[in-house]
């Protein structure tokens, strides 16, 4: 039977409503499993303020009412007398969807970069009722954006009890449920289906089978039941069934054989299912929402005609198309300890960087740009360069420390393991080819703040970077060490004559630390310039005069030259 919350002054609680509570109320009603509500505004003629039982309270604007309703057990009887009215799952993502838009609700929560061009698609898909095909590279929240469809969903649904089909109780289609109703009529017991159980995945590889996911005869439920193979309940459902009134995702579709594929085309078109020789119609309830990469086209397999004409929304996703983009993605989706954002500041500038590294990639001539360079490249970069720096603060026993470029020879392990190399790339090998994508970021980002040196019209110009090449023409060279405390590494770049100089000429600088990193800055991209010389070893970086370097090179040989080799 229907139990009302609610005082004895709330006597507009009228048991002739069934309605839906808002998500406000779901959380408050979670604190006490007994006082469970199902509700929804209703337009009455009531102005009121509805005192609930469980100690809390809501306001009711001119001409609104709410009914409130337990979430317990109840039969179908109960909710004939409510006056439910089923609705199509299609029907009920477009309602709330219009309700979302109207309010300026947010639909899709997390989702950054695509309020233009993806999301909006997506919408005009669920307004359209159509079956769609998310398409675009690795990386680009695909899977995401399925995942968030679950919030167009009431949050809760009545289903049959026990029901492996989440039969509606006026609108059942299982053997089950039609034979409980007719044995029990009114008293078939009904539950309560949370949407967050109405979402269905399934990631499409090689050996799904069409009983995986339409279903097949189960012979052990044949014995167990002493049913013949011709009657209807021995079947064993698979996930599609089983995603009545649901969301079905499937990932990665053109790794789906081509004969399972097949397998979908009524319930895409029809809305039923075939299974063997069983003259079976299910009219099945269902959003599907399909993922692919275009790789996958040509490289592991294809999504059949048939199929891509019965999807009817296909919907192209992209990387973010800008720095400012990527850097929020990035901010958001990086897992960092509580003590690591403590002890570790990340400048903007190497935040900036990092992104960079990943737009240089998707242009490179190294990298397949068919397989795409995923946002997970700067996302785990992000994660390594913090871990680096705190490393480092762990060695030198340092409570709190800045990101440093040399920090950056820790993120190389998250570059090689996210670009997919073509032939160029491999005869070039993945190591070399992160360095040349750090190279090129540090090069593009130097000639953010500092002037071109390929640029200066010599004699006519002074030269910015003139006192820093005489100092390294000098024979003065820097080393910066990987683990070097800060003070050693705020002292070998100090004594760099005129790098200070140059940094505060061209760049505002907010703190102190920022100066430094900038100086580091201004020394790699004279590297990249080949107005200095630098040597990677394996735990340090040295800066020295390039001229130098080479008759140095030209001197040990000479050293190592004598006569005897000529014998």
């Amino acid at each position: 039977m229907i139990r009302f919350a609610g005082n004895k002054r709330s006597g507009f609680l009228k048991k002739n409503r069934y309605c839906r509570r808002p998500d406000s109320i779901l959380q408050e009603t979670n604190r006490n499993p007994k006082k469970r509500f199902f509700l929804e505004n209703i337009s009455t003629g009531y102005d009121a303020q509805a005192k609930l039982s469980c100690c809390f309270s809501v306001s009711l604007a001119k001409r609104t009412s709410i009914r409130f309703v337990m979430l317990d057990k109840i039969t179908l009887g109960d909710l004939k007398k409510s006056g439910y009215r089923p609705r199509p799952l299609k029907e009920e993502l477009r309602a709330n969807l219009i309700a979302k838009l109207q309010g300026k609700e947010k639909v899709f929560q997390g989702i950054i970069g695509f309020d233009d061009t993806v999301l909006p698609d997506v919408e005009r898909a669920v307004l359209s009722r159509h079956n769609m095909l998310l398409l675009g590279l690795r990386g680009q929240a695909k899977t995401r954006i399925a995942r968030l469809l679950i919030h167009l969903l009431d949050e809760y649904v009545p289903v049959v009890e026990g029901s492996e089909l989440n039969d509606d109780p006026l609108h059942p289609i299982s053997r089950y449920a039609l034979d409980m109703i007719a044995e029990m009529g009114d008293e078939t017991p009904v539950s309560w289906l949370h949407r967050s159980e109405r979402y269905v995945e399934k990631l499409a590889t090689p050996d799904v089978s069409v009983a995986d996911l339409i279903g097949d005869v189960d012979p052990i439920k044949a014995a167990t039941l002493k049913l013949p193979y011709s009657d209807e309940r021995v079947i064993h459902f698979g996930l599609v069934p089983r995603a009545h009134r649901s969301i079905f995702v499937i990932n990665e579709l053109p790794d789906l054989q081509a004969r399972i594929q097949v397998s979908l085309f009524n319930i895409l078109q029809e809305g039923d299912i075939q299974i063997r020789g069983f003259k079976l119609r299910l009219p099945l309830d269902i959003q599907f929402v399909f993922t692919a990469n275009p790789e996958d086209y040509t490289n592991r397999g294809s999504i059949i005609t048939p199929l891509k004409d019965r999807i009817e929304s296909q919907i192209l996703t992209h990387y973010p198309k800008t720095i400012d983009v990527s850097r929020r993605i990035t901010q958001q989706e990086a897992h960092l300890a509580e003590d690591q954002k403590k002890r570790v500041r990340v400048p903007d500038l190497l935040q900036v960087l990092l992104e960079q590294i990943a737009f240089e990639a998707r242009e490179s001539e190294y990298v397949d740009e068919k397989s795409g360079v995923s946002a997970r490249l700067t996302i785990s970069g992000y994660e390594n360069l913090v871990s680096t720096a705190e490393r480092r603060s762990l060695i030198n026993r340092e409570p709190q420390t800045v990101a440093r470029i040399t920090d950056f020879w820790g993120v190389v392990p998250a570059i090689t393991g996210k670009v997919e190399l073509v032939y160029e790339g491999e005869q070039e090998g993945p190591y070399s080819v992160a360095i040349h994508l750090l190279g090129h970021a540090v090069k593009k980002l130097f000639l953010s703040h500092f002037p071109d040196p390929d640029k200066l019209r010599k004699g006519r110009e002074k030269d910015p970077y003139g006192v820093v090449r005489a100092w390294f023409a000098g024979g003065n060279r820097v080393d910066l060490l990987n683990d070097a405390s800060d003070a050693a590494y705020h002292e070998a770049l100090d004594r760099v004559a005129g790098l200070r100089k140059l940094v505060e000429d061209h760049v505002h600088i907010a703190d102190k630390e920022e100066a430094y990193v900038f100086m580091e800055l201004a020394l790699h991209g004279l590297a990249e310039f080949n107005i200095v010389s630098k040597d990677m070893l394996e735990s340090a970086l040295t800066f020295r005069d390039i001229l130098a370097d080479m008759l140095g090179d030209d001197e040990e040989d000479e050293e190592g030259f004598n006569e005897e080799d000529l014998n």
